[in-house]
């Protein structure tokens, strides 16, 4: 099969290409970047005015699957991806069996064979339940393929047992993902400490929650000389920190969620459910530190931490309320929205931090357009404006922080494996 993309502006972060030319696709790579090419191809798309750039890897999803189906699927949730312009994403382990055995990734590789509708790939857990006691088989878990491990949800409280978390996925050249939160300082709050929370009468969790748990688990990776990514950075301090572990030159990365770097615990004052996750919503200067850290580079990646939940989660009083929001869907439209159409990132380091930095953090094959690699592909209409709306969602679960706002960038096209798997209607 071969299509030939004509005229798009292509941004290929890893070719350092930002200029208008065509793409040639032929069994699933690409086999040409050039301009004005002739080759016949079965399929052509005309890209006059849009943006093609390589198909989004998003390090950070929850499917639910195996376990709560009701919330998400591997088939519904790789659905939602590919309308947000995602070809590649990390399943993470909090499922019901926790992946955190060869026989349950083994499990979760059939149903992803079966079911997945773009490159789904594997975390599995630091520990045996993710209960943060006993650390898992971690060569077996390498042999079946997972591309990183991580207690997601949960942070891994014992020095002990993460420094030889470290230590063994190190061995074995794995990454390791951390959930930085210390819950005994986050003292069971549901939203960021601060005015807004004594105002609203809401249990707050403090930034010392999370950054005291970034500069241990830096601490222990700098001793062990573990690579370490940091998951879901949302204040100001844990961005200081990663800045300062890489002048050091540790081996450091870290990634921020769509949502906190878009909005800011005053949205709050609604008590929308739908704005509950962790970590929460921040200060707006806490909110300016992760715009400035995705700037200058010192946040490596944008990941959606796309978490799904059932409106009887979701739609009851605030303290009772599960954390967490949808965002395969919108993490494409909203760092459009938020991060190039003000100016704070170009579509060259966009493409940076939503493809090709997560493909190399993880070590895959993903994230550029240049000849012979795979060809997963976006062309995204980026002037185009649409209302997020539960109606027009394809994920299961309806909890976007977004819902009611009019976005920027509409995907047009998304191609995996050099098939259109998704075209706008």
């Amino acid at each position: 099969m071969s299509i030939l993309i004509k005229n798009g502006r292509v941004i290929d972060p890893g070719g350092n290409i930002d200029a208008v030319l065509d793409i040639l696709v032929e069994d699933g790579r690409i086999s040409k970047v050039a301009k004005d090419i002739t080759v016949p191809a079965k399929d052509m798309i005309d890209a006059s005015g849009k943006i093609v750039m390589p198909g989004l890897v998003d390090m950070h999803v929850h499917l639910r699957e195996p376990g709560r189906e009701d919330k998400e699927t591997v088939s519904s949730g790789s659905m939602a991806a590919i309308r947000g312009g995602v070809t590649s994403l990390l399943a993470m382990p909090n499922t019901t069996p926790a992946i955190d055995s060869a026989e349950n990734i083994r499990l979760l590789k059939k149903i992803i064979q079966k079911t997945a509708n773009c490159n789904v790939f594997i975390a599995g857990s630091i520990t045996s339940g993710r209960n943060g006691c006993r650390l898992v088989d971690v060569v077996s878990l390498k042999k079946e393929g997972v591309l990183a491990i991580t207690d997601d949800g949960s942070s891994v409280d014992s020095e002990e047992v993460m420094s030889e978390a470290l230590k063994n996925a190190n061995k074995e050249k794995l990454l390791v993902i951390s959930h930085c939160e210390d819950r005994s300082l986050a003292n069971g709050g549901v939203m960021n400490l601060g005015y807004i929370s004594t105002q609203l009468g809401l249990r707050g969790i403090s930034n010392g929650s999370e950054y005291k748990r970034v500069a241990r688990d830096i601490e222990l990776a700098q001793k062990t000389g573990a690579a370490i990514h940091i998951a879901h950075i949302s204040c100001r301090e844990s961005v200081e920190l990663v800045a300062a572990a890489k002048k050091k030159g540790l081996h450091v990365s870290a990634e921020a969620a769509p949502h906190h770097f878009a909005l800011c615990d005053e949205e709050l004052m609604s008590y929308d459910t739908n704005l509950k996750m962790n970590p929460p919503l921040r200060s707006k200067d806490d909110v300016a530190a992760i715009r400035q850290g995705l700037t200058d580079g010192t946040i490596d990646a944008i990941a959606s931490d796309h978490a799904p939940h059932t409106e009887n989660e979701k739609e009851i009083e605030f303290d009772r309320a599960e954390f967490g929001v949808i965002g395969l869907e919108t993490e494409l439209a909203v760092s459009i929205t938020e991060l190039v159409d003000k100016g704070l990132l170009s579509w060259l380091e966009l493409a940076k931090r939503l493809s090709f930095n997560p493909s190399r953090i993880l070590g895959i094959n993903k994230g550029t357009l240049s000849a012979g690699s795979d060809a997963d592909i976006i062309i995204i209409d980026p002037s185009k404006e649409w209302k997020v709306a539960a109606e027009g969602l394809v994920s299961k679960s309806k909890n976007s922080a977004f819902l009611g706002r009019t976005l920027k960038g509409v995907v047009e096209y998304t191609i995996c494996a050099g098939k259109v798997v998704y075209q706008q209607p």
